[in-house]
């Protein structure tokens, strides 16, 4: 298993199936905005040997996953996953109940509204939306973040529990290599602040020119933590504007979306 897929969590071996958990990091290897990717990209990307990313690939291919272009000699991700996605997301009821107020709080903030939950080593956002003037990175629905640098991964990691928290950053930290106990450092910081503050900021850490603060939260449904964040350019909007006028607010929306921390 890679870096990227390895959970915080013990494996029972005799139930855990290495091939299929290969293949969700072929899939894992796109990110945002990249389209086509070669067999040389899986292989530095997954670590994987290049004979089992060709036999990954072609299965993936076969199943629907991807879509392999001849004439490049790259593969794309098909329609199989674009379904996967959908199922989420429309399985999802707090993300329904939560567009309606994260598009008057985008607004009303003039600022970039996201929802979001773990996935792997990183927070991917389930929906974002923009005020008309947000300056903001164009991160979309599958945009994934740093969950050491991002405020919304610093408060998903806030509150995980200590045991699991600390095998998260473990993980966190050797896969960031050279900068990961840096990385680590900065982010307990804030995971620290999390007991006073119920919010975790990020200033600059994540982009040079941008801000955030996150507030987890529990789903009613099905219990699993979510993660709302609101991010600006940190040009305009400042430490203090996300300290004491977007973080108590953000705060009032995820205490009526589900039970916060």
């Amino acid at each position: 298993m890679t870096p990227s897929s390895t959970p915080a969590i013990s494996i029972d071996e005799r139930k855990f199936v290495t091939a299929l958990a290969r293949g969700l990091d072929l899939l894992r290897a796109f990110r945002p905005g990249e389209t086509m990717l070669g067999n040389r990209d899986f292989v530095e990307r997954t670590g994987l040997p290049k004979a089992t990313v060709n036999r990954l690939a072609y299965t993936l291919t076969v199943l629907g996953y991807l879509r392999f272009d001849e004439t490049l000699g790259k593969y794309a991700l098909d329609a199989g996953v674009l379904s996967l996605g959908f199922a989420l997301l429309s399985g999802t009821d707090t993300l329904e109940l939560a567009r309606p107020h994260m598009r008057t709080f985008a607004r009303e903030v003039g600022a970039a509204v996201s929802l979001g939950c773990r996935d792997g080593l990183d927070m991917i956002y389930l929906e974002t939306i923009r005020s008309e003037t947000a300056l903001t990175l164009g991160l979309a629905s599958g945009s994934r973040l740093s969950m050491l640098t991002s405020s919304m991964g610093r408060a998903y990691l806030a509150v995980l529990p200590a045991d699991a928290r600390a095998a998260l950053l473990a993980e966190l930290k050797k896969a960031a290599g050279a900068d990961g106990a840096a990385l680590v450092a900065d982010a307990q910081f804030e995971i620290d602040a999390f007991a006073d503050a119920r919010c975790c900021f990020s200033f600059r850490a994540w982009n040079d020119d941008v801000n955030a603060v996150a507030v987890p939260f529990r789903e009613t449904r099905d219990g699993r933590w979510l993660v709302l964040s609101c991010s600006g350019p940190a040009s305009s909007m400042g430490d203090e504007v996300f300290r004491e006028s977007v973080a108590p607010r953000l705060k009032a929306l995820a205490c009526r979306l589900g039970d916060t921390a």
